[in-house]
């Protein structure tokens, strides 16, 4: 048997969580830079993928204050970040790179551009899966986040997909966790959440009265008040190994 399988044999009834919420853009997914690049090319505007990609921890981190997330919702907050994507990529706003955006945005409101996936997402979710926890979806986006998912096979590994448009309210509101604890079965003091985002993720989820995890691939977040990891497979191995059972409850 397969180490991780024994792993989880041998924490499976030791776990203090029974329900992981997992955040979906920057934890599961991320943007198609691939895509972005190709679609901004044909539009006249030189860039490659991993241009963009460099650009995307350092606007993130400055989006995430809890003065810009408090005066802005999740879309006035999607169309400031491609615009920082950009100026970080040396692109300047013309006709050209608006008209890619609007493509863009075209393709996004139908398909979902957040389709780009880490390569350990899958394992991961297969060994939580393994081990008995139940995984919550819990996302400011639209149902199109579910066509991302299908075309990416996430969505066998998830019990439930709480997308806050259809919810009418998203993070950090504490209502939107509430909203996924009652229609999961979930109970708090058995959950745990992992997001991006400090200021939604985190802040929302202490609201909310759930630990919660920080999911910083970069590196751009130090020195703050809650666990971080840096990827799906740290995340899995710290809940299997019990590392949070104490360290996720943070500042509340």
């Amino acid at each position: 048997m397969a180490d991780w399988r024994h792993e989880i044999l041998r924490h499976t009834t030791t776990m203090r969580y029974q329900t992981i919420f997992l955040d979906a853009g920057g934890v599961l997914v991320c943007p198609n830079w691939d895509r972005a690049a190709e679609t901004l090319g044909r539009h006249g505007v030189r860039v490659d993928a991993a241009t963009l990609a460099a650009a995307e921890p350092a606007v993130k981190r400055q989006l995430d204050v809890a003065h810009t997330v408090r005066a802005t919702n999740d879309e006035q907050r999607g169309f400031l970040y491609f615009d920082l994507i950009l100026k970080g990529a040396g692109i300047s706003r013309t006709a050209r790179s608006d008209a890619a955006l609007a493509e863009l945005k075209t393709f996004h409101d139908r398909e979902n551009t957040w389709d780009a996936m880490p390569a350990d997402v899958i394992p991961a979710l297969r060994r939580l899966k393994g081990a008995g926890l139940r995984v919550v979806v819990v996302s400011n986006t639209s149902p199109t986040l579910r066509r991302a998912f299908s075309r990416l096979g996430i969505e066998p590994f998830l019990d439930l997909v709480i997308a806050s448009d259809e919810e009418g309210v998203e993070k950090p509101d504490p209502r939107l966790f509430h909203i996924a604890l009652e229609r999961s079965g979930a109970a708090p003091e058995t959950t745990i959440h992992c997001g991006d985002l400090y200021e939604i993720d985190i802040v929302g989820a202490w609201a909310a009265g759930l630990p919660a995890v920080l999911l910083d691939s970069a590196g751009v977040y130090q020195g703050l008040n809650c666990p971080r990891v840096a990827t799906m497979t740290e995340l899995t191995d710290g809940l299997l190994a019990g590392r949070f059972d104490s360290e996720g409850a943070g500042a509340r």
